[in-house]
């Protein structure tokens, strides 16, 4: 894996850039570790400007002694983990009554925007929020831009015929390493210690902002649980009853694990009723090594041929490829809305995006090295029902070559989403 520093340099910056330039708040926000603090250094260094970075203890009593002194300094104000000084929201609220410039305030936060009381009474309509991901394969590879750019402007043209080298092997180390910065930098044998820490300090230290639980451990245990349903229909039922406690305690256990980015819904897609009659939620964790990890899952494991394995393999890879997609998404001007789709019947489609005209981009993800015909059936019949606004189907797979199927409908290896260049074999 590549170097800490060349990690960091995130697609997302220049987007930022541009946000600020119509924004009078930017809000980054995510789990601890992405790389949302060294994100934020870059860009009050290009724009030379000072981060007061509320982790560290002093600087946090100190703002929230005088929140009004540090709010109103110049443009723009960069501040670090704000949701541990919240009332600095209602002082930027009163700032930007004064003054409603854009690129006045840039802030990050490893707790969900919408699960702040006071940040959504404060800047509703003043704060453009992005949720920074764990880095994308394309980010760590160095890909100039990924492939769902690309796919969102032109299927056609964004795949081309080009054979994969990629194994099997090759999918389960990714998948196994994740995408968070730090532990992309160790060796995978002190990799588990990383996220055994980093899920520890996400439930003892983090949640405290946002709650006062009592019993931790029955948090550990829903974690875990859910983690066993990723990239499938979430039963919080099930996952409760698992974890040995109540169902409206998992529920409000669940909406904490989202609000800290330990686990995301993919919600059900449909314009209408009809269209929408799968209504449940995906569930997904943030990241596919965390997932693995909670799982206690390893690499061997994974690559063995059981049915159990296969299964594990199966559902590992749909998240690994949905958040590759997401993090992509999230770059692209457009910056569509993201659901799966799944009738009555059994048809589904992992990952629909819809694009603000309404033309949608459909993924479906397989774990085996060739199409069948029934692997396409969800995307044909998502095709049949939306007609035109239907701007491509993929099914991304483990095998080796790009091709068309019919109009519209595309068949491509899961690594063409990082190696776009024609140049990279």
């Amino acid at each position: 894996m590549a170097r800490l520093e060349g990690l960091i340099s995130r697609q997302l910056q220049g987007a930022a850039l541009e946000w600020l330039h119509d924004e009078p708040v930017l809000a980054l926000q995510g789990a601890r570790s992405v790389g949302k603090s060294t994100l934020l250094r870059a860009l009050a260094a290009t724009l030379s400007a000072t981060v007061i970075d509320l982790d560290d203890p002093e600087t946090r009593q100190a703002v929230a002694s005088d929140p009004a002194f540090f709010v109103r300094g110049p443009s723009p104000v960069c501040i670090d983990e704000y949701q541990h000084v919240p009332e600095v929201l209602d002082v930027i609220k009163a700032e930007l009554n004064r003054d409603t410039r854009p690129g006045r305030f840039i802030l990050t936060g490893s707790t969900r925007y919408d699960a702040l009381p006071r940040a959504t009474q404060s800047l509703t309509g003043r704060i453009h929020v992005v949720t920074i991901r764990p880095l994308s394969q394309a980010e760590i590879t160095g890909a100039a831009d990924g492939l769902v750019s690309a796919l969102l402007a032109d299927p056609a043209q964004a795949l081309t015929a080009r054979e994969s080298t990629t194994t099997r092997e090759d999918y389960i180390e990714r998948i196994a390493a994740g995408g968070f910065p730090l532990a992309l930098t160790r060796p995978p044998r002190r990799r588990q210690a990383w996220f055994d820490n980093y899920v520890t300090a996400s439930l003892q230290r983090d949640i405290l902002d946002l709650a006062r639980i009592r019993q931790a451990d029955s948090l550990t245990r829903l974690l875990e649980r859910l983690a066993a349903q990723t990239a499938q229909l979430l039963n919080i039922s099930h996952a409760a009853q698992a974890a040995g406690i109540e169902v409206r305690t998992a529920n409000g256990y669940e909406k904490l694990l989202e609000a800290l980015f330990l686990v995301h819904r993919l919600p059900a897609w449909g314009r209408t009723a009809s269209s929408r009659a799968g209504r449940l939620p995906k569930l997904h964790v943030i990241d596919s090594g965390i997932a693995a990890y909670l799982q206690r899952v390893t690499p061997e494991q994974l690559a063995r041929q059981s049915p159990a394995a296969m299964t594990q393999f199966g559902h590992l890879l749909e998240t690994f490829v949905v958040n590759e997609i997401l993090a992509q998404s999230s770059w692209t001007e457009d910056d569509p809305s993201a659901g799966h789709w799944r009738t009555r019947d059994g048809q589904e489609v992992d990952l629909v995006l819809e694009s603000r005209d309404g033309r949608l981009t459909c993924f479906e993800v397989k774990a085996g090295t060739r199409i069948r015909a029934e692997d396409l059936r969800g995307l044909r019949a998502l095709r049949s029902l939306v007609g035109e606004d239907f701007a491509a189907g993929i099914v991304l797979y483990t095998g080796r070559y790009t091709y068309q199927t019919d109009d519209g409908l595309y068949c491509a290896p899961i690594d063409r989403l990082w190696t776009t260049d024609p140049r990279t074999p």
